[in-house]
């Protein structure tokens, strides 16, 4: 599922085809087609199996490549066609049926066919050839029934106010050849989307190719979309590094920071030959934690949690790294989601009441060393922790962290690993604390990192976090159709768990900032959910 959107759930028919339904255009429909751009991943990709892969770099490339039966507007969030050229919501909610377009094709020419279609959803049920961790979206629906060569029905079995959405935007993948369990597909992709997989130089590059038979180029809502004809992914860590490659070319559009955006983009070739933006939108919003591994006796007590997190110095991080242009997070996504609590308020930093939380949990220095202990199932223990991070900003990030633990008496070391050995660390619940950042949904389901049921070794909820009346809530917004109502919901679990401390939740962004080289041409600056770079061009 990737990067999942959600949407309210629907109890009335609607019905719409790709000659009906017709929204505003997007982009430049004359702009022209050609040209080579460079953009950069951070990490290199985990794997390009969509039904395996879900970190940020997997899905990005993946996103190019592999078509949803529907799709979003980037102005106005509504579901526009894609594989599907009309769909229908039974007027007693219980079903969805979808009907697949003639013509489209996957990337080895194969056509797309219905039975596809279902594949990919039963795929969600396979261990073997799919992730478990998806079988979450797909568990309301009791069956899924090809009605003909272009119809498939799905059944529901629960509401859900996700149900639509789930269905709309699993990736259609070839079952010939994503059905074969012998087949290894962590490095290539076969997908029916507007570009292929040309070149994985592995370590170094992924290259993109544009699809010519693309379905969705005759089109008319797409005929301002996916211009250019390579699209070349480098894996630069480095910040500096990567800005370099910017002014230098090698890159042709880079994501900035804060501080990259304010201190490191002036000089003659910026507003010439290379030029920055800061946006504002309603796209989703990352968060930035450090997460406890609950399983831990230090971490047991909620107010230890506390503790640590009123250590941490939201304001002068955000002044000091972002320059003011972020928000210390009060919860567990993103204060501007009106599924955040408004009245939850981010942790103050405050050494003098972590202190006295630390003392009254029992928690003093009784050697004399100058790090807490405590007698812990009859030995003693010392308050001491490794935090594992993926590099990059963690390392200043973390560094301020732990000079103010050390001033309480906690001995923290860092440990950066790579991502895939993060990973690993992760899923096997082989960590202290772990920084790293969740990203954000329009309409938002905890129940991906904060339901009970998704603590195993494929669940996103790595940190062990368990409340049961958290559990009940959270099953109960995902059956509540009424947006207004499962908002007011959701907005309690925003606070009880932002109340039960399960990771030191740091900070969001309010602005996005990127840079672009002059080759590039943007019909504007960003669309209201997103930046909208699928729009834009190459003037040589």
């Amino acid at each position: 599922m990737g990067n999942i959107f959600a949407i309210c759930g629907l109890v009335v028919s609607v019905v719409w085809s790709s000659n009906v339904f017709a929204a505003k255009p997007i982009g430049n429909p004359d702009a022209p087609v050609g040209g080579t751009v460079y953009y950069n991943l951070s990490t290199e990709p985990t794997g390009l199996n969509p039904l395996k892969g879900f970190d940020g770099s997997s899905t990005e490339v993946t996103g190019y490549a592999f078509d949803s039966l529907l799709t979003r507007n980037i102005d106005t969030y509504e579901f526009e066609p894609a594989l599907a050229e009309k769909y229908e919501v039974a007027k007693d909610g219980k079903s969805i049926t979808f009907t697949l377009r003639d013509g489209a094709i996957f990337h080895d020419g194969s056509p797309v066919t219905i039975e596809d279609v279902k594949f990919s959803y039963d795929v969600n049920f396979d261990a073997k050839l799919g992730d478990v961790g998806r079988k979450m979206y797909f568990e309301n629906f009791d069956r899924v029934e090809i009605v003909d060569k272009n119809t498939i029905k799905f059944y529901i079995k629960t509401p859900y106010f996700k149900n639509l959405e789930t269905a709309a935007t699993m990736e259609i993948v070839p079952k010939k050849i994503y059905g074969d369990p012998k087949k290894k597909l962590n490095k290539t992709m076969t997908g029916s989307g507007p570009y292929m997989l040309e070149k994985y130089d592995m370590g170094r590059s992924i290259t993109l190719k544009r699809n010519p038979n693309w379905w969705g180029f005759k089109l008319d809502a797409n005929k301002g979309f996916n211009k250019i004809d390579r699209i070349v992914f480098r894996f630069i860590k480095d910040e500096t590094a990567k800005l370099e490659s910017l002014k230098k070319g090698d890159l042709d559009y880079l994501g900035l920071t804060p501080e990259q955006y304010e201190k490191k983009t002036s000089g003659e070739l910026w507003g010439t030959k290379v030029f920055k933006k800061q946006v504002e939108n309603s796209a989703p919003k990352g968060t930035g934690f450090i997460g406890f591994n609950l399983r831990s006796p230090l971490f047991k007590d909620v107010e230890v949690r506390h503790a640590l997190s009123e250590l941490y110095n939201r304001e002068f991080a955000i002044e000091k790294f972002f320059f003011g242009k972020y928000l210390p997070a009060p919860g567990p996504w993103y204060p501007q989601s009106p599924y955040a609590d408004p009245n939850t308020k981010a942790v103050k930093f405050n050494p003098s009441s972590a202190r006295k939380r630390l003392k009254a949990a029992g928690w003093a220095d009784t050697d004399k060393d100058g790090v807490l202990d405590k007698v812990i199932d009859g030995k003693k223990v010392d308050f001491r922790f490794a935090i594992t991070h993926g590099g990059g900003p963690w390392e200043r990030f973390l560094t301020i962290y732990k000079e103010e633990l050390k001033k309480s008496g906690i001995d923290v070391s860092l440990k950066q690993l790579e991502w895939n050995a993060l990973s690993k660390n992760i899923q096997d619940w082989n960590f202290d604390m772990v920084a790293m950042a969740w990203g954000g949904a329009v309409e938002y389901d905890p129940k991906q990192i904060w339901h009970s049921s998704s603590i195993h070794k494929e669940g996103s909820n790595f940190a062990g976090y368990s409340n049961p009346k958290v559990d009940k809530l959270i099953d109960e917004a995902r059956q509540e159709m009424n947006e207004k109502k499962r908002i007011k919901m959701i907005q309690k679990v925003y606070a009880m768990v932002a109340a039960d401390h399960p990771y030191v939740f740091l900070y969001n962004p309010k602005y996005a900032f990127y840079g672009h080289t002059k080759r590039m041409q943007l019909p504007k600056p960003t669309y209201k959910y997103g930046i909208g770079s699928s729009t834009w061009w190459i003037k040589e």
